[in-house]
């Protein structure tokens, strides 16, 4: 398929994205942990590590809530209210952080026109989901009205690798095994490959960062891991 021609496909992908996670929810979990051999839970806990405490938290894109749980335990925030469009995936992160004892609340929305009053919360998270914004600048624009001035904002998103011989093995797992398997637990021939698509279609690094600047952040950094595969993304309301 012509390079144009993918990128119509996920754009339009990207208009039903709330639908198309509804449809994997009961196998994203063990799929995402069994896929990564469960890298995903350090990438979280260093993203966590990376944040600073704060009272009311706005995780955006939350899904099941492994990020959202992951910062409750490690004390970097006191409430969370949880954004997304599949209804769901917050169902099942609702039930994951009910049987934690966690109190979290949960609200169907779109990133990109959210429900919320300006200077509404301390700290802004999202992990994976910018890119399936079906306008990346909107949702970043969003984030930053709805933070706090002094509030930061941490982004957990996939890169791509530098090395040679990673980035190889990198392509062949996201273009071949991860959307086969994917269709096999799934039992659904589009979600995964359109997720292999999105990443390699989505912006990283100084570009990314351009997009959080362009936002009106500040003291914009970024960290990779994996040998790029994952990056962290900090940046502050001044």
């Amino acid at each position: 398929m012509h390079p144009k021609l993918k990128t119509q496909e996920i754009s339009q992908q990207k208009q039903h994205i709330g639908h198309l996670f509804d449809r994997i929810a009961a196998t994203y979990d063990g799929l995402n942990h069994g896929l990564s051999l469960s890298i995903d839970r350090l990438w979280r806990r260093r993203t966590v590590c990376l944040m600073q405490p704060a009272d009311h938290v706005l995780d955006v894109a939350v899904g099941t809530a492994d990020l959202t749980i992951a910062m409750l335990r490690a004390g970097k925030a006191q409430r969370v209210t949880g954004l997304d469009l599949s209804t769901e995936m917050m169902r099942i992160g609702q039930a994951k952080c009910a049987k934690r004892g966690m109190n979290v609340t949960f609200v169907e929305g779109n990133a990109q026109q959210m429900p919320f009053a300006d200077a509404s919360f301390d700290a802004v998270t999202c992990a994976y989901g910018c890119r399936n914004f079906s306008d990346l600048d909107a949702g970043l624009r969003e984030m930053y009205r709805v933070l706090r001035p002094g509030g930061q904002l941490t982004i957990l998103e996939f890169g791509y690798p530098s090395n040679r011989l990673v980035r190889a093995l990198y392509d062949a797992y996201f273009s071949y095994v991860l959307p086969w398997v994917g269709r096999i637990v799934s039992r659904d021939k589009t979600a995964y490959t359109y997720l292999n698509r999105s990443v390699k279609h989505f912006c990283w690094g100084e570009a990314f960062v351009q997009h959080i600047r362009d936002a009106g952040f500040r003291d914009e950094h970024f960290r990779t891991l994996s040998c790029g595969i994952s990056i962290i993304y900090t940046a502050y309301k001044i």
